[in-house]
């Protein structure tokens, strides 16, 4: 066995060498690295063949780990673009280390994007009014009395809990697929009936060694990894609720309160029943979240420690990030029936024109990563940002110049022929592709990213550049390169692209510095396009996944709004804004009152910044006491 933390629990520092007969070396592709699902595949594969197979991370050196363990191959933490070591040896090394091979070329199964589209029930809106339903507060262990045979019931808990869970697979396989491999990890298991044997009771057993391990994932360095505590703790507490002969009550008719949300009762609540759902933990990735949306409920995370007596009346909004306790009623009542108005007279209106009451015509557009967000979109004007790397990020080898093509098309078909602008490779920091692997940088977000990471690899943007160029020549397409720092990279992106033959032409202003000189960036181009997450990460010093600091990184912090400003007055071209920002729509009609011409969102919002643009009077905006604001709050208050 290898190393073990304090309660017994194997973890990733170390493991077993075992010395392996052959060896291949493959690549994590996944966005959020080996985590609780991919790692689930892998165990699952690797444990179908006659052999035993190792893990070691080559760019860390952790390892080698069993490779038949979920708990030591997902606490191996290994991120994406991380080179991995597969060790085998056994009568069947040869072809385990061929379908690892395989499974790693596939994204270990990860190139489906998780979310799924709304099941009716939910009402998709951004508030909720309820009483709060309290949950998630744990198992109560006091009353439990130890048989004989301990063994034998942590048996049949878990038989119990695989049948729950895997009746729960036929609606969301893929996560359910990991608690059912975090439920039979056999190393796991192994320090429980260590435990047990040793006079422990088997729910104080069960409970020691998950709490353990949850921790385990609790230290991770990565914030994706450290929120598959989460998942840790469902699987504990489902087998401990069966051991102490606890039934669940799936929640009804409120909103349910919970420390965190698990992926479990996600996917059992009743969405035409169900309020809403309050998050005391921050975090938008967990497993459960991402069900909860997928299903339309209405959900706020990051409530933190609010005191919330079971029934109290509780509202939250979602939009504004806040939630009352004892509210009153009257006025929130109102507040979501102008919401549910709002949203369907938007998308009844979804096609006219956003006119501002002060005869302004904003464009607003929609923000594509794959075909189908431009199938969905209502009302868009076009696309202001298609995002390459992701439209092709499922990829073990770069696009060839015609699959492009096909793809550009599809996008232009969907949107009626509308403009579609296209951004260059943005690669790098958060978003590596598994076809141009990068050299580990000690802080990605400030090294090679965009247009920097192609001055040394050129053919893949002179391929895409070709792709754009004939897909402009039979529709309206626009260019733009990303993280553009210098007015060198401008002139080296602009003599890559050669003749224009008509197309536009902009740049991506997401850090400080292209913003205070973009009178001198912006001199041979058509447009520049504001990113504004990037921009206000930048600005802050805050990355907005950290929820340490996430709170700084606020779009409509004044020094944000300054730099965005100095863009528009100073740039001598049309600005464009393509970060969240735009999809806020009281933050759309500042964008628009500072001079912002053309904004594009994200699909579902595009209705409604065009509805609240309509009902503006860009003249009426003090722009002026927003700049000079004291912080974001401030600012808010005065949209």
């Amino acid at each position: 066995m290898g190393k073990q933390d304090h309660l017994g629990v194997a973890t990733a520092e170390s493991a077993p060498v075992v010395a392996a007969d052959r060896a291949v070396e493959v690549v994590v592709g996944n966005e959020h690295g080996l985590h609780a699902r991919p790692a689930a595949r892998l165990v699952g594969l690797v444990n179908g063949f006659d052999a035993v197979v190792t893990l070691t991370d080559l760019d860390t050196g952790k390892g080698p780990v069993d490779a038949s363990s979920l708990s030591m191959v997902a606490t191996l933490n290994a991120q994406q673009g991380h080179r991995l070591r597969v060790g085998a040896s056994g009568t069947e090394a040869e072809a385990v280390l061929a379908a690892v091979e395989n499974l790693a070329a596939e994204n270990f199964g990860d190139a489906v994007v998780e979310t799924t589209v709304p099941s009716p029930g939910g009402s998709g809106l951004d508030v909720a009014l309820g009483p709060a339903v309290l949950a998630g507060a744990g198992v109560e262990l006091g009353g439990y009395v130890a048989g004989d045979n301990e063994i034998g019931r942590l048996d049949g808990a878990l038989a119990t809990a695989g049948d729950q869970l895997r009746e729960l697979g036929d609606v969301h396989g893929e996560i359910f697929a990991a608690h059912l491999a975090l439920l039979s990890d056999r190393k796991v298991l192994d320090d429980v009936r260590t435990a047990i044997s040793g006079g422990q009771p088997a729910p104080m057993a069960w409970k020691q060694v998950y709490d353990g391990l949850a921790a385990t994932f609790e230290g991770l360095d990565d914030a994706y990894q450290r929120e598959r505590a989460q998942d840790v703790r469902a699987v504990r507490d489902r087998v401990l609720r069966l051991l102490v002969g606890v039934t669940e009550e799936a929640p009804t008719d409120g909103i349910l309160v919970v420390p965190e949300l698990d992926a479990a009762t996600a996917a059992t609540l009743d969405a035409t029943r169900i309020a809403g759902i309050a998050v005391r933990a921050a975090g938008t990735t967990g497993h459960g979240v991402i069900v909860a949306r997928s299903r339309g409920i209405p959900l706020i995370t990051g409530i933190g420690d609010v005191d919330v007596p079971p029934g109290v009346v509780v509202f939250f909004d979602a939009r504004t990030g806040s939630f009352e306790v004892a509210p009153d009623e009257d006025r929130v009542r109102a507040t979501i029936t102008e919401r549910e108005g709002e949203r369907a007279r938007a998308i009844a209106d979804a096609e006219q024109p956003a006119t501002t009451r002060d005869g302004r015509t904003i464009d607003v557009l929609v923000n594509v990563g794959v075909v189908q967000d431009a199938v969905d979109a209502r009302g868009a004007d076009g696309s202001g940002l298609v995002r390459t790397e992701v439209l092709f990020g499922d990829r073990r080898t770069a696009p060839t110049v015609d699959e492009q093509v096909d793809a550009f098309r599809a996008i232009a078909r969907a949107l009626g022929g509308r403009p579609i602008t296209i951004r260059t490779w943005d690669i790098g920091g958060d978003k590596p592709l598994p076809f141009l692997p990068q050299d580990r940088e000690a802080n990605p977000f400030l090294g090679e990213r965009g247009l920097r990471v192609f001055r040394r690899r050129p053919e893949l943007f002179r391929d895409q550049l070709e792709a754009v160029r004939r897909t402009a020549a039979e529709t309206p397409v626009h260019v733009m390169f990303p993280m553009v720092t210098t007015a060198d990279e401008v002139a080296w992106a602009l003599q890559e692209l050669g003749p224009r033959d008509g197309l536009e032409v902009g740049i991506m202003v997401e850090v400080p510095a292209a913003a205070l000189r973009v009178s001198t960036l912006a001199k041979d181009l058509d447009f520049v396009s504001i990113g504004t997450n990037d921009l206000t990460q930048y600005t802050t010093a805050a990355d907005r996944t950290n929820a340490a600091v996430a709170p700084l990184a606020d779009g409509l912090d004044p020094a944000v709004l300054q730099l965005i400003d100095h863009v528009v007055r100073n740039a001598g071209v049309r600005v464009a804004v393509c970060g969240d920002l735009a999809s806020d729509p009281q933050a759309a009609v500042l964008l628009a009152a500072l001079g912002v011409t053309e904004l594009s969102a994200v699909g579902p919002q595009v209705p409604l910044v065009k509805a609240q643009l309509r009902q503006s009077d860009l003249g009426r905006v003090d722009t002026a006491a927003v700049l000079a604001a004291r912080d974001a709050a401030q600012v808010r208050g005065l949209l």
